[in-house]
């Protein structure tokens, strides 16, 4: 069942780094540098310390800035073109000692789950920023840290449970669909404006 751990694992870390890309970088990389864990494929790559250090600097800068309202959604804006095309990379380097006829499509679908978990993420976030309490972004910030960081290690220790997890994910975002649209639609609109100097408030419900 090796190819199914190799499957899970590049879906399942996929699927984290729509939500947090640098604290799966980190984990996966000190996983296999302390925890004798040995990556699949090209990953192995990611237990240089130059990585880690990179990444893990990246996940603190994160850490802070996604705490704060509406900058929060600045950030996961312009992550929108960091966080996809990672999920792309870490499911190509995950399965590239397979079969072309398999890790072309590992690739294509670890970009899809990467985008899927970041658009909820995002939708999330912006529905946080429009209600009036601000406590709502820091549970949210800490629960996706730990759905990310739990996630990585389902990934690498138990790949039926990510797969499962996954799964229930998929028809959740699947049957949201139409808000989660709705909401990254008005996350651009508002964050544009937000980088304008407009009130990212206002313009997000007139976007609605």
């Amino acid at each position: 069942m090796e190819w199914f751990s190799t499957l899970s694992l590049a879906f399942g870390t996929a699927w984290t780094s729509g939500i947090n890309l640098y604290a799966t970088v980190t984990v996966l990389g000190l996983l296999q540098k302390f925890a004798g864990v040995k990556l699949p494929g090209g990953l192995d790559v990611l237990e240089n310390w130059a990585i880690i250090g990179v990444a893990g600097g990246l996940y603190v800068v994160e850490f802070f800035a996604d705490k704060i309202p509406y900058v929060d959604s600045v950030w996961d804006v312009v992550h929108t073109f960091i966080r996809v095309p990672a999920g792309v990379v870490v499911a190509y380097a995950a399965t590239s000692e397979m079969d072309p006829s398999i890790y072309i499509p590992a690739a294509l679908i670890g970009g899809t789950l990467a985008f899927s978990s970041h658009g909820t993420k995002a939708a999330a976030r912006i529905g946080a920023n429009l209600s009036p309490e601000p406590v709502s972004n820091w549970m949210l910030s800490l629960f996706e840290d730990i759905l990310a960081i739990g996630g990585v290690l389902l990934a690498v220790f138990a790949p039926f449970a990510i797969a499962a997890v996954l799964v229930v994910f998929i028809i959740f975002f699947f049957w949201f669909f139409r808000k989660i649209a709705r909401a990254i639609k008005r996350l651009f609109i508002a964050a544009r404006a937000f980088v304008r100097g407009e009130s990212f408030a206002s313009v997000a419900e007139k976007a609605g």
